[in-house]
């Protein structure tokens, strides 16, 4: 594979070592998978990044203490509930949440990770998830990922997985994934919630270190509606079963290989939550080059893809190219608007002053036909650059959220 990962079929149980369920517990609706289970064979390395939203869940709460031993062995997590600003019972709800799936599971309550997304400040139903806790123990498989990625789905209409493999030691090492989230999307831990799992043997510091580095280029990367929620979690688990030496060198190849390949995973996760943003019909990469600084591209970039009059253009199809400019003249970042230019696609919407003619109008229009499309803003003040993947704004964004709780 020439240290080259490739894409292959599956998503958290694709590793060795791992198994997975998903049932439905009535947590929200009836007849509706909310319960999802993963467990490594074995306690496995593990490491995580959370929300930046100072109010965070009483799952986030609860794993964040956990998951700084570097090590766990199952998750729990459940939709319809965030568990979100219930206090101390949302607390011990979600503590009690780990206890019973440990005695189902028969290992330490503490190697249990709990999460949880949906509606905030509603109190967890513990009897259903007792019961569909126990059931998903009974049920898991090295078939079951499917069922545990349509478990987490909120307003998400897809399931979110993605594997690979690449060669590191002469060992083939899997990593799979899956994730859900399509509204109250931000980057800064853009509700999400991503589960990632990997039979490569790596320490708990590379591993958190490639998780950041990975996170930093995907769900970082990733904005739907520009609202961080109270619950966004990522984890990672390592079961070691691959037999690769144990990376435990940043400046080594394998940790090259092995971080490349996980943020193939999460940018492959953090595309489809894009793609599948609430009421979206496009799917859209903000690219912006040629900044003062990489932090003044990421700040452009951003500003851009979070606009609501820029996302409604591209619902729309309306070739508004100062939309983008004035978005990227408020974002912080340098910019002299008579050196920069603007790009839909190949078409040049706005060059360094000189504006757009009736012909170019109608090129970007065509362009934004496409369910996929690259907006470049070419600032021509440096080599800072940056990307972000976002989607439209559509009618279809305020039907889904003005009814969201009723």
């Amino acid at each position: 594979m020439n240290g080259k990962w490739i894409q292959v079929e599956g998503g958290v149980t694709a590793a060795k070592g791992f198994r997975a369920a998903g049932v439905a517990a009535q947590i929200k609706y009836a007849g509706r998978k909310d319960v999802a289970l993963i467990m490594a064979d074995r306690p496995s390395v593990a490491a995580a990044v959370y929300t930046s939203n100072q109010v965070a869940a009483a799952p986030v709460r609860v794993d964040r203490e956990r998951t700084a031993t570097g090590i766990a062995q199952a998750i729990l997590a459940n939709s319809g509930c965030a568990n979100a600003c219930t206090g101390e019972r949302g607390i011990q709800d979600a503590l009690s949440s780990a206890r019973f799936t440990a005695e189902a599971l028969g290992i330490d309550e503490k190697l249990v990770l709990v999460c949880s997304t949906g509606v905030i400040g509603m109190l967890m139903p513990l009897d259903r998830l007792e019961q569909g806790a126990k059931e998903a123990a009974r049920t898991l498989s090295r078939d079951g990922g499917n069922d545990a990625a349509r478990a987490i789905m909120t307003t998400d209409t897809v399931s979110k997985e993605f594997a690979v493999q690449v060669e590191i030691d002469g060992k083939m090492v899997t990593i799979g994934g899956m994730s859900k989230g399509a509204g109250m999307i931000e980057p800064n831990m853009a509700t999400m919630l991503a589960f990632v799992t990997t039979d490569a043997a790596i320490s708990a510091k590379m591993l958190d270190r490639a998780l950041r580095e990975a996170t930093a280029v995907s769900f970082n990367s990733l904005v739907v509606d520009g609202d961080r929620s109270t619950n966004d979690t990522l984890i990672a688990l390592a079961s070691g079963e691959a037999g690769n030496a144990e990376i435990c060198d940043a400046e080594s190849e394998g940790y090259r290989l092995f971080a490349d390949a996980l943020r193939g995973v999460c940018v492959g996760l953090a595309k489809m939550m894009a793609k599948d943003g609430e009421g979206a019909s496009k799917f859209v990469t903000v690219r912006v080059i040629g900044a003062a600084t990489e932090a003044d591209a990421k700040c452009a970039a951003r500003a851009v893809a979070k606009s609501p009059l820029v996302k409604t253009s591209w619902a729309g199809m309306d070739p508004n190219w100062g939309r983008v400019i004035a978005a990227v003249g408020y974002s912080g970042a340098e910019v002299d608007d008579q050196r920069a230019q603007i790009f839909y696609g190949d078409v040049c919407a706005y060059d360094a002053g000189k504006v757009a003619g009736a012909e170019t109008l109608a090129a970007m229009k065509e362009r934004m036909r496409a369910a996929e499309f690259t907006v470049t803003v070419d600032l021509h003040l440096g080599d800072g650059e940056a990307e972000i993947y976002t989607c439209d704004l559509t009618h279809g964004y305020i039907t889904i959220n003005a009814d969201y709780t009723t």
